[in-house]
């Protein structure tokens, strides 16, 4: 199961979670979730590789023992990608045993800019 959820993160498929209001969500989520660019009243946000930006600042933060990121390496903690026809960023809640500010930074992003959280936790 754990395999198909996996996949289901990373990919389109009929496993889809709703959209939660990043505002709306108070506590911190506590498996994997998507900030999806598209705000609470339903328009897209912009600039379109704002999810490429995103995951471009968190790059440095990389698993213990992973080795030095190159310039044009994601995090795996933070990857963008698409779902549902919306640019995305799949975060992993484990970048906070690296840095807890920065789980604390992309959640900020999603509530500052008005964006929605697609959650997993209802697959597992």
């Amino acid at each position: 199961m754990h395999f198909l959820r996996l996949i289901a993160q990373t990919m389109a498929c009929d496993l889809t979670p709703s959209l939660v209001p990043a505002r709306s969500f108070a506590r911190t989520p506590d498996a994997t979730f998507l900030i999806v660019g598209v705000t609470s009243s339903g328009k897209a946000f912009r600039p379109s590789d704002w999810s490429e930006r995103l995951a471009g600042v968190m790059a440095c933060f990389r698993p213990p023992g992973s080795g030095v990121a190159t310039p044009l390496q994601f995090s795996p903690y933070a990857v963008p990608g698409r779902h549902q026809d919306q640019t995305c960023v799949r975060v992993d809640p484990a970048i906070a045993a690296v840095e807890p500010l920065a789980l604390a930074f992309l959640l900020n992003f999603a509530r500052d800019n008005d964006l929605q959280l697609a959650l997993f936790s209802d697959f597992t």
